[in-house]
């Protein structure tokens, strides 16, 4: 990563997505370039959002320096991006946001209040008080449902439910494999989101108990505005190559959408954070990571004063409170080895 993130493009400003399979990513002198047997094309890393590395996909270590240098998030997925199986580091070196994140998903009444202010930012309407975070998940489900039994007359589809084997990709009809791939292209973008400002994607909300749970719950939030629509419309339109046209129209669709523009403010709304998170000490990660803090400061700054015995006893026992000449802590002289009689 560069020492100043904040000479990348922010997260408003890039490309959504983009899939490769089956071929290779090197580093030229040119940049980063995706080559098969059709040719070799330049891949945009440095205005990518997240690059999705599919099955039969190989990648050189200079490739992968040069992606993670350009804030680009890289993931190894399964086949039509159905599996995460992998995934690079984001584009902030703060905390402060995830701290904010980790306590609110630890307890439950906070945690309950961002969970009705996603369902309430989600479907438009509040939900009945008093309800679990299992009831909470009941009503949504409801809605989910609905919302594909909508789509399904809309565009005339035969729909039958929301099924597929993750193991074998063709036996589920088209329209839950054009469900799933849309889903997939979806997930990489809030992944990327996520990532890019250090939040967790383990500390969930609604889902719970998986390493991408808060992605699914960001992704939940626009599935029924996005990815849903286009997957239903695109397999009704019945054409050969199902999955490559339902990525395309998602990369248009997030555009349009400006979903780049609003994954993270939302996500600050949901978690109820102020605009302007504190930065103790004066001290901003993203400008260096190896500035000094006022720990390991310049001179400048006094280092606080430790008071004597402040760390017990053991340690004047060697000598560090510089009565006594001070003895080494550790020592290089080995006991010598029993001899068993075995040589």
């Amino acid at each position: 990563m560069p020492e100043n993130l904040r000479a990348l493009p922010k997260l408003r400003d890039s490309i959504s997505t983009l899939y490769l399979e089956r071929g290779r990513l090197t580093q030229s002198r040119n940049g980063v370039e995706f080559e098969n047997d059709l040719g070799r094309v330049a891949v945009p890393v440095a205005t990518l959002c997240a690059l999705l590395l599919g099955p039969g996909t190989t990648v050189t270590h200079r490739a992968v320096h040069a992606v993670a240098r350009s804030g680009c998030s890289l993931l190894w997925v399964g086949e039509e991006g159905v599996r995460l199986y992998a995934s690079g580091h984001g584009e902030t070196r703060k905390a402060y946001a995830l701290q904010e994140q980790a306590r609110l998903s630890s307890d439950p009444t906070l945690r309950l209040k961002v969970v009705e202010r996603m369902y309430r930012m989600r479907f438009g309407e509040p939900l009945p008080a008093g309800l679990s975070l299992q009831e909470v998940r009941g009503h949504e489900g409801a809605r989910v449902r609905r919302a594909y039994r909508e789509a399904a007359e809309r565009f005339g589809i035969d729909w039958r439910g929301r099924r597929y084997d993750r193991e074998d990709w063709d036996a589920a009809d088209p329209v839950n494999r054009a469900l799933s791939a849309a889903n997939a292209c979806l997930n990489g973008v809030c992944h990327a989101a996520v990532v890019s400002a250090g939040y967790s994607p383990g500390l969930g909300f609604i889902h719970q108990g998986k390493q991408l749970a808060f992605v699914y719950d960001i992704a939940d939030l626009y599935k029924t505005l996005l990815t849903v629509p286009i997957a239903f419309a695109t397999a009704a339109e019945k054409p050969d190559k199902l999955e490559t046209v339902v990525r395309k129209r998602c990369r248009d669709a997030f555009r349009r959408f400006r979903l780049l523009d609003r994954i993270l403010p939302e996500i600050r709304q949901l978690l109820d954070l102020d605009a302007h998170v504190p930065i103790p000490d004066g001290f901003d990660p993203d400008d260096d990571a190896a500035l000094p803090t006022v720990w390991w400061g310049d001179g400048s700054t006094p280092l606080p004063v430790v008071a004597d015995g402040a760390f017990g006893d053991s340690y004047d026992a060697v000598g560090v409170d510089g009565d006594e000449e001070d003895e080494p802590l550790l020592t290089t002289e080995w006991p010598e080895e029993p001899d068993d009689g075995n040589g």
